[in-house]
């Protein structure tokens, strides 16, 4: 397994928190790390050795749309409809958004 950098484990440490069933978003996944980096968060994500026990598929754009996914955006729906969330057109239909404390 490869080594995380600092900036990573806090990634990977707050998406782990979002339960099956809700989404977040970069921007909220980065606001809970207490950085303004979204993209940075992203590139993380895009890097998670621990898929899916970290579930970086839950995490999305602030306005519904999917976003990217290192697997395809099509294993990210696949694995989204599975958890029960609808998505028509590549945007969450109903968002279900997980409030970080």
């Amino acid at each position: 397994m490869r080594s995380t950098t600092p900036f990573q484990k806090k990634v990977y440490d707050a998406c782990s928190k979002v339960p099956k069933g809700k989404v977040t978003s970069y921007r909220d996944l980065a606001h809970a790390i207490h950085t303004k980096a979204y993209r940075a968060v992203g590139m993380a994500l895009n890097k998670n050795p621990f898929s899916p026990r970290v579930p970086c598929h839950r995490v999305i754009n602030a306005d519904g749309r999917l976003g990217g996914f290192a697997s395809g955006l099509k294993n990210k729906i696949k694995l989204l409809k599975k958890e029960g969330i609808i998505i028509t057109d590549n945007k969450i239909e109903q968002l279900f958004f997980h409030k970080f404390k």
